[in-house]
């Protein structure tokens, strides 16, 4: 089924890649999610740290993933996650889900949302409520709807 030009996957399993974008050295709190998707069920690939927009949007085109997640506490999230998306939207992978974690201001929230992030989960954030996110996205695809970050209908994790 064809949806905005890109094919809609119905998956039971994501295809996560996580990824920590620009300076921001610390990584636990990337890892403890990913372990936490993988425990759930689902295939998660970690890119390890300091990767730029360009490193991360090829490592979600060569790795046919469903999903993105980013982790960021640098500061930086303003400026490489909506060039992230607008690389994944370019490339052809605007059927791709970004959420992203980290230390996000409330502020920056609808900024975040416009470039096409569909969560943002901040600092006490529990996994479940992460697999609960999955879940509602698995369920979206299954029905039809669109999840990617080209897509423009708005939906978002509130």
């Amino acid at each position: 089924m064809l949806q905005g030009g890109s094919p809609v996957r119905i998956f039971d399993t994501m295809k996560i890649v996580m990824a920590k974008p620009g300076l921001d050295g610390h990584d636990r709190g990337a890892k403890v999610i990913a372990r936490s998707l993988r425990d759930g069920g689902h295939e998660v690939v970690y890119t390890g740290l300091r990767r730029t927009p360009e490193e991360i949007s090829r490592i979600v085109m060569d790795e046919d993933a469903n999903a993105l997640g980013l982790s960021t506490l640098s500061g930086a999230h303003d400026v490489l996650v909506p060039r992230i998306c607008e690389l994944l939207r370019e490339t052809g992978m605007g059927n791709v889900m970004v959420f992203l974690g980290g230390i996000i201001p409330d502020r920056d929230h609808e900024s975040m949302f416009s470039s096409g992030v569909r969560a943002i989960f901040g600092p006490g954030s529990r996994t479940d409520e992460i697999l609960s996110f999955l879940d509602e996205a698995n369920s979206r695809v299954e029905s039809g709807a669109s999840i990617g970050v080209g897509d423009e209908d708005g939906w978002r994790w509130d």
